[in-house]
């Protein structure tokens, strides 16, 4: 199932509206082809006894705020983007992020390059530049990414606020232990020295330069997989960092210098697997010099199915309670021998939707995607690490596909829910369950309490339910 889009045509749902009292709008996607598809119905009465499964929505139970949900500005997805037409590009952008679309909120910037460019690439590339006075921005940064043509757009285009957070890959060369932009290597000495505060810096700059395109960032992760890096091929752009180290930086050199600056960024940490979970972040939050310099958890999803959400997202909520988590890296088509790629692959997104109910259930704030668009080989990728997106462009035709984790992703940002419920409030499940349904999720939504009436072992049923801001609740289901 794919929605091919062209200069004249791309799908688009039909606008929310509010159910009245007693009513709700549900919004499906099938396999068999269903595309966010609108429908409406009423509340029967309370029946003392189901026929079917029942949900009861306890709306006085409130777990966590939600962030957001988005994808990423890599750029191999800006080079995609711009390989099409000015009017399709504009279609493209717009399903993501306009009111039309399914209005991304979070948006993810590499900081200098990622496996996911066409070549490797720093911003600060003289030697022992401690000063960074020759520190400038990459072409593809001025040129794609930070002005016109894609990310001020993508800004013009959203009505909501969007949050943007920046992650780098790796250090100039002379600042890491092995003397190159790619491959395994540490930042040289330790905290509090020289090199430590010029990387530092290096993100204040890197903010500055941003900032004078009027483009401004709500966080920065401390580094992009810095465990993951010392498992990396050699090609790849990484600097390591222990949870010591990580700590050590943070309350040295990266919060004073980011509290010293005029921007309001702070820094998501660990930015990996949640493997490491709670243990690094009890390394790291429990030092009161790194900690407040912290504003939330990041984690990437590779590695989900080696540790129970419960022991590691579960676990750090319980530990630091005030501290959110949000997921933000995830992509399908990973470690592939075949097919990175695989167009209208229902079960890649089916995979989306189980990742964000299973994560939203254990405390997570937000979900974020990896790149926003790529080619029809999962690049470009310079390593030739490629991967699926929830948009393929073939520039050659001038035509994106919005795949199944595009649909899948768009019942959190937007889709069809229960209207008009209070505490309490209850959603009979007949016996054909539904499909995921929701409406919009917006930034500030929090997770309720949900009971089922009982297990229901064929259906296979997943689901999540939320209470918006204008007092909504919103319920989604997944029938896997």
């Amino acid at each position: 199932m794919v929605c091919v889009c062209n200069a004249t045509y791309c799908d688009a749902p039909e606008p929310p509206a509010l159910p009245p009292p007693g009513a709700y709008v549900k919004y499906e996607s099938s396999k068999a082809g269903k595309r966010l598809e609108r429908s409406q119905g009423t509340f029967g009465p309370r029946l003392p006894r189901a026929p079917g499964l029942l949900l009861t929505l306890n709306t006085s139970e409130r777990y966590q705020r939600i962030k957001g949900f988005g994808g990423s500005l890599s750029d191999a997805a800006a080079i995609n983007i711009l390989a099409l037409s000015a009017p399709t590009q504009d279609r493209l952008l717009r399903s993501y992020f306009s009111e039309e679309g399914i209005e991304y909120n979070l948006l993810r910037v590499p900081m200098g390059c990622s496996d996911f460019s066409e070549r490797p690439y720093s911003y600060a590339d003289v030697p022992h530049d401690y000063e960074l006075r020759h520190f400038q921005l990459a072409k593809e940064d001025t040129g794609m990414k930070a002005s016109i043509p894609v990310l001020q757009r993508v800004l013009a285009l959203s009505k909501r606020p969007l949050s943007l957070f920046a992650s780098p890959w790796t250090a100039p060369a002379w600042l890491k232990s092995n003397g190159a932009v790619r491959g395994k290597g540490v930042l040289k000495g330790r905290a509090g020295d020289r090199h430590h505060r010029t990387w530092a810096n290096y993100f204040v700059r890197f903010l500055d330069e941003y900032a004078k395109r009027n483009v401004t960032f709500w966080a920065v992760t401390a580094q992009n997989e810095p465990r993951a890096a010392l498992l990396a091929p050699p090609a790849f752009p990484t600097v390591a960092f222990s949870a010591a180290q990580q700590r050590d930086f943070i309350a040295r050199d990266l919060g004073p210098a980011l509290a010293r600056s005029p921007h309001a960024a702070r820094v998501l940490i660990l930015d990996d697997q949640r493997s490491h979970l709670p243990a690094w972040a009890q390394v790291v939050l429990r030092n009161g010099s790194a900690a407040r310099h912290v504003l939330g958890v990041g984690v990437h999803w590779y590695l989900d199915a080696l540790v129970p959400a419960r022991c590691s997202l579960g676990a750090t909520h319980r530990l630091f309670p005030r501290v959110p988590l949000l997921y933000t890296e995830a992509c399908s088509g990973f470690l592939t021998l075949r097919f990175a790629v695989a167009l209208g692959c229902w079960q890649r997104g089916d995979s989306y939707s189980h990742s964000i109910l299973t994560v939203l259930n254990h405390f997570v704030a937000g979900w974020t995607d990896w790149n926003l668009a790529l080619d029809l080989e999962g690049g470009p990728n310079w390593v030739r690490n490629y991967v699926d997106s929830p948009v393929i462009v073939d520039g050659a035709r001038d035509v994106f596909y919005k795949q199944p984790m595009f649909y899948h992703l768009g019942h959190f940002r937007w889709a069809g829910g229960a209207g008009g419920l209070g505490a309490g409030g209850r959603w009979q499940h007949p016996q054909r369950p539904l499909c995921p349904c929701s409406k919009f999720i917006p930034e500030g939504s929090r997770r309720v309490g949900l009971a089922s009436s009982r297990r229901c072992l064929l259906c296979e049923l997943e689901h999540v339910a939320l209470l918006r801001p204008d007092g909504t609740a919103v319920l989604v289901v997944l029938n896997r």
